[in-house]
C-alpha cells in the first residue's frame, strides 16, 4: 500500500493519509474580507486531504496584503469561516486556518489609507495587488516595541477567534517575505533593539507569536511555515542556515503539531538540517511529486507531504494516487480572481470524468 495513504500523527490528531493540501492564496474574499459560500465548497471539495492549511487569513486589518483576501478579525468573517469548517468536518476532513501578516507586502489602500508596518523602514521591490491593479510597493512604518507586543496580541486574538470559528488549528505563516520572515531575515530587519541584530533577537518575534497562539490553542494545534531561501517578496538572509537552525532549535520541545518546510529554489538541502531538529510532525513541501513524496516518506525524510497546485486542480487528489488516474492540469490564469467559480470549484473529481 502507498505510504501516502496511511494514517499518520499531526499533533493532536491521527489523520488518514500524508498528503497536506497546502496553503494557497486564492482572492476569493469580498472587499470586507469575507469568504464567500463559494469558499464553502471549495474547502470542502478537498476535505479527502489528510489535513488542509487554508489560505493566507491576515489576523488584523494591518496585516492584509492583497485585494480580495479573507480575515479573521470581524465577526462577519468568523461567521464565515465557520460555514467552511462545518462543510469539511461533514466530509470526515480535518482544516487549519494559515494566519498571514503581510507586513511591509502591502499598500495604503488595502489599509485604509495606513502605512503599511515593518521591523525596519526598508522598502521591498515589487508591487502590491489592490483594487487599481499593480502599484510600487511603500516605504514601511518601522513598529515600536510596545506595537510589536500589539501585534503579538492580534494573533493571539486571531488563533481565538479561528477556534471559535471551528478550525482543528492555527499555522503561522512564517515564509513569503511576510512579517514574521522580515523579523527573521537580516536583510529587512536592520533594528539595534532587543529584536534585532543577532539571530536570537531576529527571532524573538517568531517565538513570541507562536506562544501567544499556542497559548489560546494548545501546542499540539499549532503548526508554522518556514521557506528558507525562498527570497520571496525581495527578503534575503545572510546566514540562512544559522537563522532556520537556531529557530527550529528553539521549536523544539514545545509539543508543536507540525513544522512544514517549503523549499523553491534553495541551494541548500535545509530539510537534512531541520528534519532531525524537530520533534513533531514534519512536512515537506516545494515541488513534490507522488513518486518524490512516496520517496521522501520511505527515507524518513518527511511525516507528511504537502501539495498546492495538485490539490487545487484535483479536489479528489488522494483517490487519483490511490487508482494511479491522470490528474487535471491547473489552470493559472484562474489562480487569483474576483469571487468566480471558474478555476475555482468546477475542477472535476475523478467520478465526474469517469461518468462522462
Amino acid at each position: 500500500m502507498s505510504q501516502l495513504l496511511t494514517p499518520v500523527r499531526i499533533g493532536r490528531y491521527v489523520v488518514p493519509n500524508r498528503l497536506v493540501m497546502a496553503p494557497m492564496t486564492r482572492s476569493r474574499a469580498d472587499s470586507d474580507g469575507v469568504p464567500s459560500e463559494l469558499t464553502v465548497t471549495y474547502y470542502a471539495q478537498r476535505a479527502s486531504a489528510g489535513l488542509i492549511i487554508t489560505e493566507g487569513v491576515f489576523p488584523s486589518a494591518m496585516g492584509k496584503g492583497y485585494v480580495h483576501t479573507p480575515g479573521i478579525e470581524t465577526e462577519a468573517q468568523v461567521a464565515a469561516w465557520k460555514k467552511v469548517t462545518e462543510a469539511v468536518h461533514a466530509r470526515g476532513g480535518r482544516i487549519f486556518m494559515q494566519l498571514m501578516h503581510c507586513g511591509r507586502v502591502s499598500h495604503p489602500s488595502l489599509l485604509g489609507g495606513a502605512t503599511p508596518v515593518a521591523p525596519s523602514a526598508i522598502r521591498p521591490e515589487g508591487q502590491a495587488w489592490t483594487t487599481a491593479g499593480q502599484v510600487d510597493f511603500v516605504t514601511p512604518r518601522e513598529l515600536s516595541v510596545a506595537e510589536i507586543a500589539d501585534v503579538v496580541d492580534d494573533y493571539r486574538q486571531a488563533t481565538r477567534r479561528a477556534m471559535a470559528a471551528g478550525f482543528d488549528g492555527v499555522e503561522l505563516h512564517g515564509a513569503s517575505g511576510y512579517l514574521p520572515e522580515q523579523f527573521l531575515s537580516s536583510s529587512s530587519n536592520q533594528r539595534q533593539d532587543q529584536y534585532g541584530g543577532p539571530v536570537e533577537n531576529r527571532a524573538r518575534f517568531v517565538l513570541e507569536v507562536l506562544a501567544a497562539m499556542v497559548a489560546e490553542a494548545g501546542a499540539d494545534r499549532v503548526g508554522i511555515k518556514i521557506s528558507p531561501e525562498m527570497n520571496y517578496n525581495s527578503i534575503t538572509d545572510a546566514t540562512p542556515q544559522e537563522t532556520y537552525a537556531y529557530l527550529v532549535d528553539h521549536l523544539r520541545g514545545q509539543g508543536l503539531a507540525y513544522l512544514h518546510v517549503a523549499l523553491f529554489g534553495a541551494k541548500f538541502d535545509f530539510h537534512a538540517l531541520l528534519r532531525p531538529r524537530f520533534d513533531g510532525a514534519y512536512l515537506m513541501g516545494g515541488g513534490l511529486t507522488q513518486d518524490s513524496a512516496e520517496s521522501a516518506l520511505a527515507e524518513g525524510k518527511a511525516d507528511a507531504t504537502v501539495f498546492g497546485s495538485a490539490f487545487l486542480a484535483n479536489p479528489d487528489l488522494p483517490e487519483r494516487f490511490r487508482v494511479g488516474a491522470a490528474l487535471n492540469a491547473p489552470d493559472r490564469n484562474t489562480f487569483f480572481a474576483p469571487p468566480t467559480a471558474q478555476g475555482y470549484i468546477d475542477y472535476p473529481a475523478l467520478a465526474a470524468v469517469e461518468a462522462a
